[in-house]
Formats: structure tokens, C-alpha cells, sequence
């Protein structure tokens, strides 16, 4: 059976990593200069206090300092590596809970659009959960969570209550990835939004979710199921955002084979 492999090439997988590690050292920067400034500001004042305030102000700050330092070199050792090792667990969730939302308004302003860094750390967090949950999960706790998107928009059956109300008529790809779902015999479901997502993944107590997504619901789906892993598969948009999408079934079915036991 063949192993996952992401679908663009080693280059721009490369330059990916790139731009996640870039962004993330930038926003680690970032934060410590407000440290340091935050901290020496503090000291004006509490040195006409008492002299060891100032002494426990320094101490607080080069506490945090050596705190995120230890957070942000977990990350990209993790990162560089593509191993995500048991201790850098909670210090992911971590820096997805406090850095992403900074590189994603720091990003921009460097003339790295929100889409690129989105997608770059989609791809990072995809790379870290094939390291780790190779051929580990039985089959009715995986679950397969797709967009009301991919549904024709003109179709009048309502798959987003009841994914089998699907006839099947091959227009779009919730006939093929349903099909899917039943070979493999997994759980599929389609959300039309965060809350009803979220309703869907509390049902099923999935031990992991292979998503459909655009790169923003998909980021924050990770980012609200953590430490739940989320592999992202992202979808086609020929005809715009969230009208008529498409997705690479065989991708879909690729990342199947490779985390079923």
C-alpha cells in the first residue's frame, strides 16, 4: 500500500516550511521586544517604589523570555524535523492557540498574504500527523467532515442533517467520497458551519478527522479541535469561495490508507 504524500512538490513543500519557521521566529521577536520594553518601562516606575521591584520585574521577564524561547525551539526542531515528538504535545497547542493568530495578522504586513500562511501551516501540521499516526486508527473512529460546499448549489436534497439523503446522481463528489466512507467503513458527515462542525465531532468522538476545507475553516478547525488532530485536505473552488467546490478524492482515500490500522 502506498504511503500519503502531500501532492505538491518537495520545492514548494520546502518553501512552506520556510514561511511557517520565518513568520514564526518574526512573531517570537516580536513578542519579546514588548517583553523587554513592557519590562523596562515597568522598572521606571517601580524603581520610585523600592528597588527590588525593579529586580522581580527583570526576573519576570527573563522568565518568560526562556519560557517562549523553550516553546518556540520545540516548535521549529519539530518543525525541521517533521517528527512530532510526545513532549512538544501541549507546546503545539500552545503555539497554535497564542502564535498563529499573530503570524496571521504579522504575515500581511510583510507582504505574506493570509492565504500563504494559512496553507503553510496546514501543510506543517499535516506533515506532523503522518510522522505520528501511521496506520493507527480502527476505522469507525475516524471521521470524514466535508464542506456543505462540495454539494451542487442547486441540488435540493439536504445532506447537512443526514449525509444519506445523497442520491448519488454523480454531480458532485459527495456520491464518490460517501462511496469512500462505506469501503472503508468510516464515519462521513457534512457541516455547514463551525457549530454544527463541532456538534458533528462530539457525536462521533473521532480519534481523528480528515477535514475538506477552505485554508480559513480549516486552520480554524485545527486550531478549535486541539489537541484532536485535523489533517486538511483543501478544497477546489473553480467557480469561487464556497459555490460548487471540488476535492481530490484520491487524496482523500490516500490519507484513508494511510491512517487506518
Amino acid at each position: 500500500m502506498k504511503e500519503l504524500k502531500t501532492h505538491q512538490p518537495d520545492n514548494l513543500q520546502t518553501s512552506k516550511k520556510r514561511i511557517f519557521i520565518g513568520l514564526l521566529g518574526l512573531t517570537f521577536a516580536l513578542i519579546m521586544l514588548i517583553i523587554l520594553v513592557g519590562g523596562w518601562i515597568a522598572t521606571i516606575g517601580l524603581n520610585h517604589l523600592h528597588p527590588s521591584l525593579t529586580l522581580i520585574a527583570w526576573v519576570i521577564a527573563g522568565l518568560a523570555f526562556i519560557f517562549l524561547s523553550g516553546i518556540i525551539s520545540a516548535l521549529i526542531l519539530s518543525i525541521v524535523l517533521e517528527k512530532d515528538f510526545p513532549f512538544t504535545q501541549k507546546i503545539r497547542g500552545l503555539g497554535i492557540k497564542l502564535f498563529l493568530p499573530l503570524m496571521e495578522i504579522l504575515g500581511p504586513r510583510l507582504g505574506v498574504p493570509k492565504e500563504i500562511v494559512r496553507n503553510s501551516f496546514i501543510e506543517i501540521n499535516n506533515r506532523l500527523l503522518l510522522s505520528r499516526h501511521r496506520h493507527q486508527i480502527l476505522p469507525e473512529r475516524l471521521l470524514i467532515l466535508l464542506p456543505h460546499c462540495l454539494q451542487k448549489a442547486d441540488c435540493q436534497r439536504r445532506i447537512t442533517t443526514n449525509i444519506d439523503n445523497c442520491q448519488h446522481c454523480g454531480r458532485c463528489d459527495i456520491d464518490a467520497l460517501t462511496k469512500l466512507a462505506e469501503t472503508y467503513k468510516t464515519h462521513i458527515a457534512v457541516a455547514s458551519g463551525g457549530t454544527l462542525a463541532r456538534k458533528i465531532v462530539r457525536d462521533h468522538k473521532p480519534k481523528i478527522i480528515i477535514a475538506v476545507a477552505c485554508e480559513r475553516d480549516l486552520t480554524s478547525g485545527i486550531h478549535d479541535t486541539f489537541p484532536l488532530p485535523v489533517y486538511g485536505i483543501l478544497n477546489q473552488r473553480p467557480e469561487g469561495p464556497c459555490w460548487n467546490t471540488k476535492v481530490d478524492v484520491a487524496e482523500v482515500e490516500k490519507a484513508l490508507q494511510t491512517f487506518l490500522r
